[in-house]
């Protein structure tokens, strides 16, 4: 089947054609027609199958193809994304696919100067891909009206549940007009999912094109048994003994990726660190270099897990198992695209042996195993609580019970998505000592 089987115009098949798509995903085939029916649709299909072209190809065609009802300032199409990198990378496609249409489009999220994006926003704009921290501010600013949102997309919903953006959700929806298309992408299927859906989708079309929390068969999946203190030397060792060129590593923590940033770059291994405690411009850097081959290894808290899309990324590595078992599909997702073949690498010490267990539990299968010679782990190692998130706070190994516990809500305070980290920090001062705030407190904390 072609893109232009799927009902799409002629401009957007050439834009497609020109970055060398030929053939639609399976998701895309079945999420492309529905869109442009004009319905609602709830859609879940693994990380890497092509689910951004699935929504942003139909809204192109829609929009395209109806003039605007309102004035050239308002918001047509609203995409909400988690994180920022995802935000950029969304809107990188949408000018992609479009760049032989007349619409314009732009993405606001944290990190950054506002006054650029107030002065992008009076230009006009169709299609608004945003975080919905940053999109709050501009709305107390009155710089965004969304008065007349055609079409609503909550892309990684999953992600944004887990960060605790449902209250800022929730505000954005009652500024959002009645009638209007809801999406909802997400690259798993929880329960949670299915009930935002209920409350958020009129009569919607379903597609899940493959089951939830499933890894791609493209991907091969090992663990490497070592102990805790030898992690970075078999990192290394696997490396520079296989020749790995383009690694994408993650890390449970913004200090533990430092770390390992510099102490790979100390062993000739190139290395940069991304995650929330980084200012943007040294994220787009990082990932920029990281993109062009430039950069060998990117040391990654789960910020990235879904924020980076590299075409025939070959190698991702777990240095530290995550403590949610669905991020590690998220995780290893990074490679494996599309079809595309990738490697995906776990080194596991006696400390992360029940995460592990959590992982093979929820996708259903046993990870191959191989001991390296010299990298054999210390039978008699002592298993020692895991180290999680900010100020060295200890989960025990196994606790990934909770998915709004732990390290989702560090996730959520580390990534953010509006005000600057400036802000940030007189925020949390300013509430010290009134105890514990809501998930959505805490993800906006760094907005």
């Amino acid at each position: 089947m072609s893109f232009s089987a799927l009902g799409l115009s002629d401009a957007i098949v050439r834009a497609v054609s020109e970055l060398g798509y030929t053939q639609p995903t399976p998701i895309q085939q079945q999420a492309i027609p529905a869109v442009l029916t004009g319905g609602d649709l709830l859609a879940g299909a693994q990380t890497g199958t092509g689910k951004t072209a699935g929504f942003t190809l139909p809204i192109l065609q829609q929009l395209s193809s109806r003039p605007s009802k309102g004035s050239r300032i308002q918001v047509r199409t609203l995409i909400l994304t988690p994180t920022r990198e995802l935000a950029a990378q969304v809107e990188d496609n949408v000018r992609a696919y479009g760049k032989y249409l007349k619409l314009k489009s732009m993405t606001i999220f944290g990190g950054v100067g506002i006054n650029p994006q107030i002065k992008g926003l009076r230009n006009g704009v169709d299609i608004l891909v945003a975080t919905p921290g940053r999109l709050l501010d501009h709305v107390k600013l009155g710089t965004v009206d969304l008065s007349r949102v055609e079409i609503l997309v909550l892309d990684e919903a999953d992600r944004m549940l887990d960060m605790g953006f449902i209250r800022d959700i929730r505000k954005i929806l009652d500024l959002l007009p009645k009638q209007r298309q809801n999406l909802l992408f997400s690259a798993t299927f929880s329960d949670e999912i299915k009930a935002l859906a209920d409350s958020l989708l009129n009569r919607p079309t379903m597609i899940e094109v493959a089951r939830r929390n499933t890894t791609a068969e493209t991907i091969s999946q090992k663990v490497y048994p070592v102990d805790r203190e030898k992690k970075r030397h078999l990192l290394a060792h696997l490396i520079k003994e296989h020749g790995w060129h383009q690694v994408l590593v993650f890390t449970r923590t913004k200090h533990a990726a430092n770390r390992l940033a510099e102490q790979l770059s100390r062993e000739d291994i190139p290395a940069m660190p991304i995650h929330g405690g980084k200012s943007q411009g040294a994220r787009t850097q990082a990932l920029s270099q990281f993109k062009s081959g430039k950069l060998q290894v990117l040391v990654a808290t789960d910020i990235a897990a879904r924020g980076i899309d590299i075409d025939e990324l070959p190698h991702v590595v777990n240095y530290e198992l995550p403590n949610v078992a669905e991020d590690y599909v998220h995780r290893i997702g990074r490679t494996g695209r599309a079809g595309a073949e990738g490697q995906a690498a776990s080194l596991v010490c006696i400390d992360e042996h029940k995460l592990l267990a959590d992982i093979e539990r929820l996708i259903k299968r046993q990870i191959p195993k191989e001991v390296v010679a010299g990298f054999e782990p210390d039978p008699n190692a002592k298993r020692e609580p895991i180290q999680n998130g900010r100020n060295g706070r200890q989960q025990r190994s196994g606790n990934s019970a909770g998915r709004n516990n732990g390290q989702n809500r560090n996730a959520g305070r580390s990534t953010g998505s509006g005000r600057s980290q400036a802000a940030a920090g007189a925020h949390r001062q300013s509430r010290s000592g009134t105890g514990n705030r809501s998930n959505s407190q805490r993800a906006r904390a760094t907005s």
